[in-house]
């Protein structure tokens, strides 16, 4: 967690650098988008340059599949642009640590992943560059997942062009269900507690599997919140979750596994998060992401399981979503060529190369359902949820109002306190600390 001091002076800092950038300009970008023409995949570009200019991307590390997708977009890129040089660098540690510190130093990089988490933090210091006045018809913005395009906006303004996502969806057991007579996967809240307290099974009066396995952490609770209209943040930024609404949302995770006996967070079972958790045969279901596939058909290929959307919660279908765009920054001395970039890895025929393996989903619409995930057996229902997720996304104060959250809704989910007493403590402490680095 940042203290006052140190959000003070990145925020003088961050000025400093943008206002010396402002003076070597004349009359900002203006006319950054004139004379763009269409290339006949959807991303627009200017009249072609003689001139051979490099743009650097930065990004966090991927596996060695996902690594190879993208050197393999990259270098289509390069043959179709081949005045564009791409010097592509991996922050193995700290990214967002490495990439703010460059920022401030004047040395970022041209074009970077961002990830929603992250952006209004970024957009609030006017680091990145707004992107509407490069984009023509032919990009066809309308193609994008409605919540992952809004993550990387901000009164009206695009700052970022999402290059992936995931939602989360239901992980099942087929034949824990098919043991306990359960015919199709829960579709609403009640009929997920009826299901979990069937298929929690105990040993020697030890629970060996809980029917349903749980993240207690705010990524994976925020739609919860928001299912009886909680929030999480106001239009202040100050923490909002004690609420009797937000409470009451909290109340339903809670309750199954202090009440009913019949769900469990990982550490419970010696699991380390909810894949490994589900690939041990210690929960029959768990809320995961598109990343759960790949981990389970590596680790745990004989297991039988399918997916389906989240219950609903209140009669309301709510789902997260977890999304990164790749942006620009706003000093950039190559913009043209860095929106090439962009436009490209975020345009139709460079999206697919990149989500060709299902490592990752396409935020195109068109994409998803030319490459089949929209039918998808287990990828289906996590494409299905981003018409409706919740973005992990609260503001700029975000970082601090998960961090208490997830502090103390641990203690009330393990039964060490109570729900309403917990969350007054995390929104009490949160907002102190917000107050304090202001």
């Amino acid at each position: 967690m940042k203290k006052k001091s140190g959000l003070v002076v990145l925020s003088l800092m961050l000025v400093a650098v943008l206002m010396l950038s402002a003076c070597g300009k004349s009359g900002g970008n203006g006319n950054s988008g004139t004379g763009a023409t269409n290339n006949g995949a959807g991303e627009p570009t200017k009249e072609p340059s003689a001139e051979q200019v490099t743009v650097t991307l930065a990004g966090w590390g991927a596996s060695p599949e996902e690594q190879d997708l993208l050197n393999q977009t990259l270098k289509e890129f390069e043959a179709k642009y081949p005045n564009i040089k791409v010097n592509y660098e991996v922050i193995a540690d700290q990214y967002m640590d490495v990439i703010k510190t460059r920022l401030i130093g004047g040395e970022g990089p041209d074009v970077f992943y961002l990830d929603a988490f992250e952006a209004p933090g970024l957009i609030e210091h006017n680091v990145l560059e707004p992107l509407d006045q490069y984009v023509t018809p032919e990009f066809d913005v309308t193609d994008f997942e409605k919540p992952m395009l809004d993550a990387f906006k901000q009164e009206g303004v695009t700052y970022g062009f999402p290059k992936d996502f995931s939602t989360l969806a239901m992980f099942y057991n087929k034949k824990d269900f098919e043991e306990a007579g359960i015919a199709a996967p829960p579709t609403t809240w009640e009929e997920l507690q009826a299901a979990a307290i069937k298929l929690t099974k105990k040993e020697g009066g030890k629970t060996v599997r809980f029917g349903f396995g749980v993240a207690p952490e705010l990524a994976r609770q925020m739609f919860m919140i928001q299912a009886f209209g909680g929030r999480v943040a106001d239009e202040n930024g100050n923490a909002a979750y004690a609420s009797p609404e937000a409470v009451k949302g909290l109340q339903l995770v809670t309750d199954m596994h202090n009440v009913d006996k019949a769900s469990g967070e990982p550490k419970e079972v010696g699991a380390g998060w909810g894949g490994e958790m589900f690939g041990q045969g210690k929960a029959s279901i768990v809320f995961e992401g598109n990343w759960a596939i790949p981990f389970l058909e590596s680790n745990y290929k004989d297991l039988d399981y399918g997916t389906a959307e989240l219950p609903t919660v209140n009669g309301k279908q709510g789902t997260m979503a977890f999304t990164v765009a790749y942006v620009m920054n706003k000093q950039s001395k190559q913009k043209e060529a860095a929106w090439q970039l962009i436009s490209y890895l975020t345009g139709k025929e460079g999206m697919k190369t990149w989500t060709s393996k299902g490592f990752a989903l396409p935020t195109r619409k068109s994409v998803s359902q030319e490459l089949g995930y929209d039918k998808d057996e287990l990828r289906g229902a996590i494409v299905a949820g981003a018409a409706y997720a919740t973005p992990w996304q609260a503001g700029a104060t975000l970082p601090t109002i998960m961090n208490n959250f997830n502090n103390q809704f641990v203690d009330a989910f393990m039964g060490n306190s109570k729900l309403e007493d917990a969350m007054k403590k995390a929104q009490d402490v949160a907002n102190k600390e917000i107050a304090a680095a202001k």
